[in-house]
């Protein structure tokens, strides 16, 4: 079997192929390098927060900005 024939079931319930997936990937990865070094850690501390207030890890720190 072909590598590039695998389908593979999306969160949003659409199939793609393997192929589709990754090109989707990197579709998605040149977009976020396209942000700004400010939106990028925003982007951080959302996902900080995250892991504290969602994932129970108290332990997680969360930077502030000034």
């Amino acid at each position: 079997m072909n590598e590039h024939n695998i389908k593979i079931l999306t969160k949003d319930n659409r199939v793609i192929t393997l192929k589709d997936f990754f090109e989707e990937e990197h579709k998605a990865r040149r977009e976020m390098s396209k942000l700004s070094f400010e939106e990028k850690i925003k982007s951080l501390i959302a996902l900080q927060e995250i892991a504290r207030h969602w994932g129970g890890k108290e332990d997680v720190i969360v930077w502030h900005l000034s």
